[in-house]
């Protein structure tokens, strides 16, 4: 599979069911209840700009997704920043550059909202994510990310 038959579209309520089964077989375990809020907040409110993409197969099969978020707030778009905070690729399609595609997508979509910069938090154990981001040009911010048990 290459690029060009890939789609990548934005997303959609539609899109509930593939999302989560992408995002159940990548980290075996399903989260439905989180998608659901996250659905809940991109399609039932009108507080976020529509920013989240799927990339779709020829046959129309949702293949990987990339999720995130711009408030709207009371002075409009916020240029300062954005956030991806859920991104999966389906394992049959992975190591085909989709995951890249869609960052690259997700990147110039929120570059035409006027946003300069994409944040994203990423475990610190996690090598094989942090590789993948940093292979996408993400790089660590200035800020520090704390936190306290309680």
């Amino acid at each position: 599979m290459n690029e060009s038959t890939i789609n990548i579209r934005l997303m959609k309520a539609d899109d509930f069911d593939a999302v989560v089964a992408i995002d159940e077989k990548v980290l075996k375990a399903s989260r439905p209840k989180y998608y659901e809020i996250k659905f809940d907040m991109l399609f039932k409110t009108s507080n976020f700009l529509p920013v989240s993409l799927v990339a779709e197969a020829e046959d129309g099969t949702v293949v990987g997704f990339v999720m995130g978020e711009i408030y709207i707030g009371e002075y409009g778009i916020s240029q300062e920043g954005s956030t991806l905070d859920t991104i999966g690729v389906d394992p049959d399609y992975q190591q085909q550059g989709i995951g890249e595609q869609l960052i690259n997508e997700f990147a110039k979509h929120l570059g035409t909202l006027g946003v300069e910069t994409m944040h994203t938090l990423v475990d610190s154990d996690d090598n094989k994510l942090i590789h993948f981001f940093n292979k996408n040009h993400f790089s660590p911010s200035k800020t520090i990310n704390l936190e306290r048990s309680l």
